[in-house]
């Protein structure tokens, strides 16, 4: 982008926004794990965040030519290509619609369980790899990376089932229900708190962290007031990616920073604004119309 002209805090802040993006379209590896502390359909999560996936990135690009609508100097014009062009183009990426084809389809139409299409996926993206002719030394760094991240959402899962029986054992979760749902309140209103209560917790904690500490108390609440478990992980990842782009912690800007040291974390944070109010959009109809959400679960039977 910036080789192309782009104002570099809009390039930024399209980088950092975008990033959050992967923990809503599958495969998502935060809606795995919101499953599996819930104990709800993996499959049915996973189908669920298609929808509103796609909607934030419409309004992503809404946003952006708002922007430069108003300010044409941020994204100067670049020559138009043909749809020819365009299609001669898509081999390029066409191993990544493969491995996304394989885990949606093979979920949606029953032919495989979540473990199985990552099997399948994981199987397809070795011989795009060994097709590549990757190194000996990817092909370890690749493993190991691997490994890390397997390793720490296992010992994430582990913290938080011990955390769940502690809690289960003092009666907490159940002593909240009851005083929530005994309050004198439409659902809506309370539901607003809870948004406004992850909305702030996103600013100085990470999704996996407002999850441990937050849903073994607030789920059954939630649930108690007739809200839909599966719309109700789709919105609250949708507020942890809020969250991750929002000061003072907002762990996507640190890391466009981290990576471009010549760039302010300030200047990211400016450049991630308008999409905030893209955000508010997003959070909104998810409200409004959970039917967008559940139609496809629903589907699946």
């Amino acid at each position: 982008m910036e080789a192309r002209g782009y104002d570099r805090r809009l390039a930024a802040g399209v980088v950092a926004v975008g990033g959050t993006l992967a923990a809503l379209i599958p495969p998502s590896a935060i809606l795995v794990i919101y499953g599996i502390i819930v104990e709800q359909s993996v499959a049915k999560l996973l189908m669920a965040g298609l929808v509103p996936g796609v909607i934030s990135i419409i309004v992503y690009l809404v946003v952006i030519t708002v922007v430069v609508k108003m300010k044409p100097g941020l994204a100067p014009l670049e020559p138009s290509t043909t749809f020819g062009e365009k299609l001669r183009a898509l081999p390029q990426v066409s191993g990544v619609f493969a491995v996304v084809g394989v885990i949606l389809g093979g979920i949606y139409l029953g032919w495989m369980t979540p473990t199985e299409s990552a099997g399948v996926a994981t199987a397809i993206i070795l011989c795009m790899a060994l097709w590549k002719r990757i190194g000996l030394g990817d092909f370890r760094d690749g493993l190991l990376d691997t490994v890390r991240t397997t390793v720490m959402i296992f010992m994430v899962i582990w913290g938080v089932m011990i955390f769940v029986r502690f809690l289960a054992f003092t009666g907490l979760p159940g002593e909240v229900t009851e005083w929530v749902t005994g309050l004198d309140m439409p659902r809506w209103a309370i539901m607003a708190g809870i948004i406004v209560m992850y909305l702030l917790l996103g600013m100085i904690l990470d999704g996996l962290g407002m999850m441990m500490l937050t849903l073994p108390v607030v789920f059954p609440a939630v649930t108690a007031l007739g809200y839909d478990p599966i719309w109700f992980g789709i919105l609250l990842v949708k507020l942890i990616e809020v969250g991750v782009v929002t000061p003072p912690v907002g762990l996507n800007c640190y890391v466009v920073s981290g990576i471009r040291p010549d760039i302010p974390l300030q200047s990211v944070f400016r450049g991630v604004t308008p999409f905030l109010v893209g955000e508010i959009v997003i959070i909104g109809i998810i409200l409004a119309f959970p039917e967008l959400i559940l139609f496809l679960p629903e589907l699946m039977g």
